[in-house]
């Protein structure tokens, strides 16, 4: 990719603001088709008190409120763990183009892991998908967190 730029470090940061407010550690930044940041979030479930309160959720509602469209066509995600199903389908409903995380999710995944959701049939939309951007510093994050907990 000629003049690629990641953008998994401001969804690195956000991923340790969770931690840092007792979240599970997760970030997400929309970029929008000129390169400009559209949104970034972190989980915050518990502090909504809203089981869908995910990072990508939270990014999603807040890059179609700053284009004034349920689309987000021509729009990249990176989020620093894999979607879940849920996530998966918000991605697909907006038409992200494409989608770049960090960690694996063997346990809640939705595109490589467990169901899979942009391999149906019934997906209205499959984004360009790129796996392992970060994946070291996104996991060691989520490592941390969870040992902190035990």
């Amino acid at each position: 990719m000629t003049g690629f730029t990641s953008h998994m470090d401001t969804a690195l940061s956000e991923a340790r603001a969770a931690a840092d407010a007792g979240e599970v550690p997760v970030g997400a930044v929309i970029i929008g088709p000129e390169g400009t940041v559209l949104a970034r979030a972190r989980n915050r479930m518990r502090e909504r008190h809203d089981p869908t309160a995910h990072a990508e959720m939270l990014a999603i509602r807040a890059a179609c409120a700053a284009l004034g469209s349920e689309r987000l066509t021509g729009c990249d995600l990176y989020v620093t763990l894999e979607p879940c199903p849920a996530c998966a389908g918000a991605i697909a409903a907006a038409r992200l183009a494409r989608l770049y995380y960090g960690a694996s999710d063997p346990k809640s995944g939705g595109v490589a892991q467990g169901p899979r959701v942009f391999d149906h049939k019934q997906a209205h939309h499959r984004p360009e998908i790129y796996s392992g951007i970060a994946e070291r510093e996104a996991a060691d994050l989520l490592r941390a967190f969870f040992a902190a907990r035990r």
